[in-house]
This record gives structure tokens, C-alpha cells and sequence, in this order.
């Protein structure tokens, strides 16, 4: 099956589901609060939108980041992983912005009730960097009040702190801006050289980096080298995420899962929302 039909089809499946259940809006609070978890916020749901139901899957398995690609399309953000999969329907503010802003008002000012911290969005630019962005900072200034702020040199933060990945054009404007409501990914290359306050995020390709990929003993050189990183990021105040890490439910995963948690990385990656999430949960002590 085309992946376009079948996530058409997990969808149409997943909202006669939701309708039967509850309101897409509720079942996040519903779940969170039958089993009176905590948030976890180091999962990240990569690729968010393909699940049958984007954002709201990803917060009732309680994760504390979720990301979306998007493409500008005549003046539109549209969320999908490739161009043959855009749907004008399927918009950044339809699937992401206007369901976080319901969300934190209904929580009066948050995400997760009675948590302060905020929900990474990282927002992934499939399109040229610099038009899509200011086309995103249009839509972000609809909903400022939702999202962690850059203003004149100081920080406030909000429910949301959206975070800008992809294409690496965006960078230009961003920078020039004294007041932003999103925030730069940076990678490996950017550590040291970039502040918090511009770049809260430091992330990177696992397997440029690393040769490990959970099998066998983690070689101690790696294992130094990624102690490394995450503490000259923690350092300036920047969080750290890795991306193509090994993603089959197995040891290897978990081996690997087991030492990001042990070097104090801040986002695990997954396309597993309920596999990182039983993880998590066995080794939150």
C-alpha cells in the first residue's frame, strides 16, 4: 500500500476510533490522567505527523517533544515527510498550533496540567529556509503567546518552545531578528559557538558521529566522546538530541537507549511512541 493511502487510512481509522473514545482534543488528558504519569520529557516523536493522530498520539504516550516537517506551499504550511504526500488540508496550524493553543488554555498556561515545562515543536524546513521561516514567524505571531520567547536579549518562556530544524538558510533571518518566537537547531559543528538564546537545541546524525550502534560493549572512546558532547552543551544551557539511532524494538535499542539516558542526553528519538515509552518508564528511577 502507497504510504500516502495507508496514512490516509490509519487516520480515517484512528478518528472513528477518537470518536468513539473521546474528543482528539481529550484523550491526551484522559490517558494522562488514568494513569497519573508524569510528563516524559526526553522522548521526542520523530516524524510526528504520521501517526494516525499527529500531536495527540504523541501526548497521550506523555512525550515531552514532537516534531513536524513542513513545505511552503503558495503561501501555505504544509506538513508531510515528502512532497507526494502534501494535502492542503494537512496544515502546520490545523495539525499543530491551533490544537497546542486549545490545549494550554484548557490547562490554563500549559501543556501537561499543573507542569510548567515546556513542549518542544521542532519544526523540520523541507523548503528553502529563509522564505519558509519567515512564513512560519508570520504564523507563530498569531499564537505568541503560546510559545517560549526571544526579546531583546532575555528569554520567556512559554508552553511551547518551538524549535527550528532543516534547512540551514533559515539561519539568516533568525539571527537577525531581536524578537523571536522560535528558536535554531544546531548541529555538532554549531557546539561552542552558539548560545542558548539563539540555538537551544544541539542535534546531530548518530551515525556520523558513532560507530556504535548497540550491539556488543560500547567502546569507551565513544562512550567519552558523548559525555563529551552533551556536557559542553549542558554547559551553555543547550539541550542535545541525535537522530538515526536504531529504532527496532530489540537489545540493541535498548543498549543504545540505555547509555543517551546514562550521558544525561535530553531527547531520545523514536517512531515507537509506546516502545520508548514502556522504556522510559522502566528506567525513570
Amino acid at each position: 500500500m502507497a504510504l500516502t493511502t495507508r496514512r490516509r487510512a490509519l487516520t480515517t481509522v484512528g478518528a472513528a476510533l477518537a470518536g468513539v473514545v473521546a474528543l482528539p482534543a481529550g484523550n491526551a488528558l484522559a490517558a494522562e490522567q488514568q494513569r497519573g504519569a508524569r510528563p516524559l520529557w526526553r522522548a521526542h516523536a520523530h516524524n510526528d505527523y504520521e501517526h494516525p493522530r499527529p500531536l495527540h498520539d504523541a501526548l497521550d504516550h506523555r512525550f515531552g517533544s514532537v516534531e513536524a516537517d513542513i513545505f511552503l506551499v503558495d503561501g501555505q504550511l504544509l506538513v508531510a515527510h515528502d512532497p507526494v504526500d502534501l494535502d492542503p488540508a494537512r496544515t502546520l496550524e490545523s495539525l499543530y498550533l491551533a490544537p497546542l493553543a486549545a490545549r494550554v488554555k484548557a490547562h490554563h498556561g500549559s501543556v501537561y496540567r499543573g507542569r510548567r515545562t515546556p513542549l518542544q515543536l521542532l519544526i523540520d524546513l523541507k523548503t528553502e529556509g529563509a522564505s519558509t521561516y519567515l512564513e512560519l514567524d508570520r504564523q507563530l505571531r498569531r499564537y505568541q503567546h503560546l510559545f517560549t520567547t526571544y526579546a531583546h536579549g532575555r528569554v520567556r518562556r512559554g508552553a511551547v518552545t518551538a524549535v527550528i530544524s532543516g534547512d540551514r538558510a533559515a539561519r539568516v533571518p533568525m539571527a537577525a531578528q531581536t524578537v523571536r518566537r522560535a528558536f535554531y537547531d544546531g548541529r555538532l559543528s554549531d557546539l561552542g559557538a552558539t548560545e542558548a538564546s539563539f540555538a537551544s537545541l544541539i542535534s546531530d546524525n548518530w551515525t556520523n558521529n558513532f560507530t556504535w550502534r548497540g550491539v556488543g560493549a560500547f567502546p569507551e572512546a565513544e562512550r567519552q566522546k558523548l559525555r563529551g558532547i552533551v556536557g559542553a552543551a549542558h554547559g551553555r544551557g543547550q539541550k542535545v538530541r541525535f537522530w538515526a539511532t536504531p529504532d527496532v524494538p530489540g537489545p540493541a535499542r535498548d543498549a543504545l537507549w540505555g547509555e543517551l539516558l546514562a550521558a544525561d542526553v535530553d531527547y531520545l528519538n523514536t517512531d515507537d511512541l509506546a516502545g520508548l515509552e514502556a522504556f522510559l518508564d522502566a528506567h525513570r528511577a
